[in-house]
């Protein structure tokens, strides 16, 4: 199999990291993986809600102004995803489409389910209007997988082509966002301790994840929360007590994440004809907020696109963002900008050292049998 290396140094220069011009080698040909299935929220959504009745959406611009068309396509970004580039990473050609567009898209290279808003509780979100949760990804699904049986003939052939696939999954965002940290619409803060919560929302995500793997999941990438105390909007909402970021909230999301990585080893432990991998996207953030110019950033508490303190207040149609968008850590609000979708799609495809993910990284699980 045929090796290039991509254009991405050039972008690589424009950041100023050095590092990703060493991790760009990708596949030519045939992808690593025949399928790659997304199951997420904003931060992976490529348009899911963007006919949906509610807040959460981002068809319109600026959003999308990096894109060659300039045009928004519900991603919650300037232009691609950890996602998109992870599939470009893994050889895809095209992005994985959004379930929204499924009814003309090719099922059997996998779907993107994301919906900004969902959370591993169905209520989570709901303030915003509509959005798809877990679980309602879940059955969405069910729903390929049913026409994927109607493609290849047999259940036989559809699972053993799910088993080869590649499963992105990442919600618990909104949980804390839109739920626990929303003490005026939910009652979980009132009725659980943040112990409490974090054991709730795994527990309950164990049963989903393990849902998943009936369905035939068997390479799953599992992402941890990002720190939500250093988003723009929670420095601006809560202030931050000359820290870098909410210590208080940040605090809360890694009891979740503590809990994710022993969810693994539990996942791992338990089906041994699957592996499960835990991608450690928290302190990665982390990193680049404590020692922004090592990864090429400036600014990393205000947001390149919003109004009010710290741009906390998500983008408002037709405004003009920041034109030094690479230097931006944050896109908007609670989004991170394409750079930094960069360097976190690429760190986690590529660790050889196993400082963000464990106990392998993404490249090795695709490569899987």
């Amino acid at each position: 199999m045929a090796f290039e290396i991509t254009k991405w140094c050039m972008v690589c220069t424009a950041v100023s990291v050095v590092l990703l011009c060493t991790l760009t080698i990708r596949v030519v040909g045939e992808p690593q993986v025949p399928c790659f299935f997304i199951f997420g929220d904003s931060i992976v959504d490529n348009g899911n809600n963007n006919n949906l009745v509610t807040l959460a959406k981002s068809n319109y611009p600026p959003y999308g102004v990096d894109t060659p068309t300039r045009r928004p396509t519900g991603r919650f970004t300037n232009n691609r995803t950890i996602v998109d580039i992870t599939g470009e990473l893994l050889g895809f050609k095209d992005y994985i489409p959004p379930y929204e567009d499924s009814h003309s898209a090719d099922v059997l290279v996998g779907m993107n389910y994301a919906s900004a808003a969902a959370g591993i509780r169905d209520e989570t979100g709901q303030q915003l209007g509509a959005r798809i949760s877990f679980n309602n990804q879940l059955r969405n699904h069910q729903d390929i997988i049913s026409r994927i049986t109607n493609i290849l003939g047999s259940n036989e052939s559809t699972t053993s082509h799910l088993n080869k696939c590649l499963y992105y999954v990442g919600l618990g965002n909104n949980d804390y966002i839109n739920n626990y940290l929303k003490p005026l619409f939910y009652s979980s803060s009132h009725k659980y301790t943040p112990q409490q919560f974090a054991e709730v929302l795994i527990q309950q995500y164990s049963e989903q994840i393990k849902t998943l793997y009936n369905y035939g999941a068997k390479k799953v990438a599992l992402y941890s929360l990002l720190p939500v105390g250093c988003t723009p909007n929670e420095i601006a909402s809560y202030g931050t007590n000359g820290a870098l970021c909410v210590e208080k909230i940040n605090a809360q999301v890694v009891l979740f994440n503590n809990r994710l990585r022993s969810l693994v080893d539990e996942l791992n432990n338990n089906f041994t004809d699957a592996k499960f991998v835990y991608v450690n996207l928290y302190d990665l953030a982390l990193a680049a907020i404590f020692n922004p110019a090592q990864w090429g950033f400036k600014v990393t508490n205000r947001a390149c696109c919003g109004v009010g303190p710290y741009n906390g207040i998500a983008c408002m149609p037709l405004q003009i963002p920041c034109h030094n968008r690479t230097e931006y850590l944050f896109w908007d609000a609670f989004h991170p900008s394409e750079a930094s979708n960069m360097i976190m799609a690429q760190r986690t495809y590529h660790d050889p050292s196993l400082n963000i993910t464990y106990p392998m990284d993404i490249y090795t699980l695709a490569q899987l049998q």
